[in-house]
């Protein structure tokens, strides 16, 4: 049974999760203006960052489920 609580932890758990993913995405676009040469490298780790985001997003939204 869903309760209220668990309704605004599972919005708490998205946008949180929404912030951390979007806040990587912009600090990675301002190295790639400052660094275009180590694009490379700096979408690698932001992607690696962003799903290791997700996933724990994922995780705290199916434990307080």
């Amino acid at each position: 049974m869903t309760t209220i609580p668990n309704l605004v932890g599972a919005g708490l758990i998205v946008i949180g999760a929404g912030l951390g993913i979007g806040k990587i995405g912009g600090s990675a676009m301002d190295a790639i203006a400052r660094q275009p040469e180590a694009s490379g490298k700096i979408q690698t780790a932001m992607l690696i960052a962003a799903a290791l985001i997700e996933g724990i997003g994922f995780a705290a939204f199916f434990v307080g489920k």
